[in-house]
């Protein structure tokens, strides 16, 4: 009788040995059923296929255990989603990649720069009035219609009407014609709605010659009125 219970207490010591060589304390609390592996498990189980462990919570081991036969709650630790077991740790994946930032939203275009301009036209003094006369005949105020047609895209600064004369004539009398023939084109001008504020007049008389007044070709050259316009256009895209 002795003997037998000897060998009773050497079976108990043994599987307690077993049970106790684990590393590390128990995973899982004793109220925490753990599930062998299937089919086949290094742990003691029970008929259900759960894992037996001591009074202290430490899983038993058959005596082909090994490392690789680690079961979590036993000798392995239980992770908690998204948690996962990875070489026996429970590692949380890596964080989601920031937000990629949205670009930018492209910055307006510049406004076009105001271009400077300045246009220069020479009419023919005939064209605009009868021989000796300071007023504008239709073929004169058809000219300048045009000519103010086009001011509608411009931001005006000023128009400079000038008036020349051929050699015909006194020095004195020449200027004064040219004064009025320009003074009769800043009014027409002016009737059209342009400021008169941004109409300038000269009269050169005969001083500023761009042909040889000796021929009537060269002199019907020099009998002419200049109008320049000076101002800004938008930058064409």
């Amino acid at each position: 009788m002795k003997k037998i219970a000897t060998l009773m207490l050497a079976a108990s010591a043994a599987m307690a040995g077993g049970a106790f060589a684990q590393s590390a304390p128990p995973y899982a609390p004793l109220t925490t059923d753990i599930q062998a592996n299937k089919p086949y498990s290094a742990y003691v189980q029970d008929s259900r296929g759960v894992i037996a462990r001591d009074p202290f919570g430490l899983c038993w081991r058959t005596g082909y255990w090994t490392p690789a036969d680690a079961v979590p709650g036993c000798d392995a630790p239980l992770c908690v989603p998204p948690e996962k077991l990875e070489n026996g740790k429970c590692v949380a994946p890596p964080p989601p990649p920031p937000p990629v930032a949205e670009a930018p939203a492209p910055a307006p275009a510049p406004a076009p720069a105001p271009v400077p301009t300045s246009e220069k036209v020479s009419y023919s003094a005939d064209a605009f009035f009868d021989f000796d006369k300071a007023v504008l005949k239709p073929a004169g105020k058809a000219s300048l219609d045009e000519l103010t047609s086009k001011l509608g895209d411009m931001n005006l600064e000023v128009i400079i009407a000038v008036g020349h004369t051929d050699s015909i004539g006194t020095d004195a009398y020449n200027q004064k014609l040219s004064i009025r023939r320009a003074e009769a084109v800043k009014s027409y001008l002016q009737g059209k709605g342009v400021d008169a504020a941004r109409i300038y007049t000269e009269g050169k008389g005969e001083k500023q010659p761009v042909a040889d007044n000796k021929s009537s070709a060269g002199r019907a050259k020099n009998r002419r009125v200049e109008i320049e316009v000076v101002g800004t256009r938008t930058r064409q895209q």
